[in-house]
């Protein structure tokens, strides 16, 4: 449990940037023949081709994003398998219940018990 959360914030953090989260919706739409280079996504997404390396950096740091060398140019395209068990993470990050299927919250709050439950 405690090795899933640290590969969820990866991917949580790696996701919360607006640009990366384009570029991944752009590469999800790609086959893996048709991988795009990084003049191609900088294009399509506005930005220049420095911001697109460092993003795809990060991305590829993840395994979300793989990369293969075409000609002069790396091509890049969503890792499927990752892109499953970033699905899956995120699932269970988003889940009400825990690894064992039983809630981990306690009851109520229950005014005035202790200094645990003070305002503040």
């Amino acid at each position: 449990m405690i090795e899933d959360i640290g590969r969820q914030v990866a991917i949580f953090g790696a996701l919360a940037d607006p640009t990366r989260l384009k570029l991944v919706r752009l590469l999800c739409r790609q086959s893996d023949p048709d991988a795009l280079c990084v003049n191609a996504l900088a294009a399509l997404l506005g930005v220049t081709q420095s911001a697109v390396s460092q993003h795809l950096r990060v991305l590829k740091g993840i395994g979300l994003v793989k990369g293969e060398r075409q000609g002069y140019h790396m091509h890049y395209f969503i890792n499927q398998d990752m892109l499953g068990e970033c699905r899956r993470l995120t699932s269970t990050a988003l889940s009400m219940e825990s690894a064992g299927g039983q809630e981990t919250f306690p009851g109520p709050c229950q005014q005035g018990k202790g200094p645990e439950y003070a305002d503040g």
